[in-house]
């Protein structure tokens, strides 16, 4: 009874997200207090929602700060420097240019935003891309990679921050054994943009070059902001707290409040100045601190009501058990298609506490299981349910089913690539 109770939750939950009639956060506080109704634990609700959202306190303080902090490094024109030297090394080279867009997404993604990163990169390279005549999909194809390395790794990035507080993890110690698997997917995502960049070559050839050289190089317009004069003092801000972050001396909410408070007196010494900055990005940070939160109670509710046990114990019954030692990778290759299919939320808030309460019947701990569930994560970013996916359309002019045709392949490679080092390094654990 109850684990058809918590499937069924799931399955309201998901639908009612995906087919936009409630939205993510109203439907994943409703939707499992009626159930819990249902299932006849009405006294134990309020008390079953509180432990569950004090275990996802600490990563929404984080994603709050962390989303404010990188919004100011954003406007203070942090990474247009880096965006302008691309255009100057690259001499209009397609090999050049298309990695220099793989490395300005890669740092642009740090602050987790899809739509923010789409932008930026956009406004940056994209006349570059038309004026030399070179296939918009290639910008497309490298900033998605990089966002979904980047940002779906990143615990104030929107997987991995629904990974951790839906599971109620430490953000330090799903992070730090990321680093090498990000570091991976980025040398993933280098190598296509240098594969997909010797095709662009070849087929302009080298008389478009030379002509875009003399003729646009110098006057091409870039759309970047203006530089703050505090772009050092930024830059050794962030500097700092990615060390710190590293060295794991703080918990992760702090760090960013602390760099947060820094950032907003010394780049806005106005106090009518930070009321207005705090008031701009507060817009993007609300409502995805509030999907945070809300999973606290969906997670709280299901963990309570010993529904995610029943439900793990049945999707264990039909695993074979000689597959068990490789339950991470199994919820990785799962992972590819049903990220690509549902949404972030739908995924992460419904079928991830399932996968992770499963896999502890082959001694696969929840942290694994997170990490394994947001590897193959990129390619949700071409999947219908990707709202800057949308953006991003609109911006290179192009359609759905050309994007996905072209970047699927090399999407896939990277999420495979990103899975093997996983395995590798230990960041992703077997099962017994």
């Amino acid at each position: 009874m109850l684990s058809i109770l918590g499937f069924l939750s799931i399955a309201v939950f998901t639908f009612l997200v995906m087919s936009k009639r409630m939205l993510a956060f109203t439907a994943i506080v409703f939707v499992p207090v009626i159930f819990a109704l249902i299932g006849g634990f009405g006294p134990q609700i309020g008390e079953m929602m509180g432990e569950g959202v004090m275990t996802v306190a600490d990563t929404a303080v984080l994603l709050l700060f962390a989303i404010l902090y990188f919004g100011i490094m954003m406007d203070s024109g942090l990474f247009d420097p880096v965006s302008n030297a691309i255009l100057k090394v690259a001499k209009g080279d397609p090999v050049k240019i298309a990695m220099g867009t793989a490395i300005l997404a890669l740092m642009v993604a740090l602050d987790g935003d899809g739509t923010t990163t789409y932008m930026i990169v956009c406004s940056a390279m994209l006349p570059v891309y038309r004026r030399i005549g070179m296939n918009p999909l290639i910008l497309a194809t490298v900033s998605i990679m990089s966002l979904g390395i980047v940002a779906g790794s990143t615990p104030w990035g929107g997987s991995a921050t629904r990974a951790i507080s839906i599971l109620g993890l430490d953000a330090s110690d799903y992070f730090i054994p990321m680093l090498p698997v990000m570091l991976a997917g980025s040398l993933a995502t280098l190598l296509t943009a240098y594969i997909l960049g010797r095709r662009e070559r070849s087929r302009l050839g080298v008389a478009v070059i030379e002509q875009y050289n003399q003729e646009v190089a110098a006057t091409i317009e870039v759309g970047a902001k203006k530089v703050s004069p505090l772009l050092w003092f930024n830059l050794l801000l962030t500097l700092a707290l990615m060390a710190v972050l590293i060295a794991d001396v703080v918990e992760l909410y702090l760090l960013f409040i602390v760099g947060f408070a820094i950032a907003l007196i010394v780049n806005y010494p106005k106090l009518e100045e930070q009321r207005k900055v705090l008031k701009e990005h507060a817009a993007n940070a609300i409502p995805v601190v509030s999907l945070v939160l809300g999973a606290g109670i969906f997670t709280g509710i299901l963990q309570g009501t010993k529904m995610v046990d029943h439900m793990a114990g049945d999707l264990v019954s039909i695993i074979p058990a000689g597959m068990g030692e490789f339950y991470t990778i199994i919820v990785a290759l799962i992972g590819l298609p049903l990220s690509f299919l549902m949404s972030n939320d739908a995924f992460f808030f419904g079928a991830l506490p399932v996968l992770a309460e499963a896999g502890k019947e082959y001694g696969v701990q929840p942290i694994d299981v997170a990490r394994a569930s947001v590897i193959g994560q990129t390619i949700h970013l071409i999947g219908p349910t990707s709202a800057p996916l949308w953006i991003l359309i609109e911006l290179i002019k192009t359609d759905l089913g050309k994007l996905q045709r072209f970047t699927l392949f090399w999407i896939l490679l990277g999420s495979i690539f990103m899975i093997v080092a996983a395995v590798l390094t230990g960041a992703m654990a077997l099962g017994k």
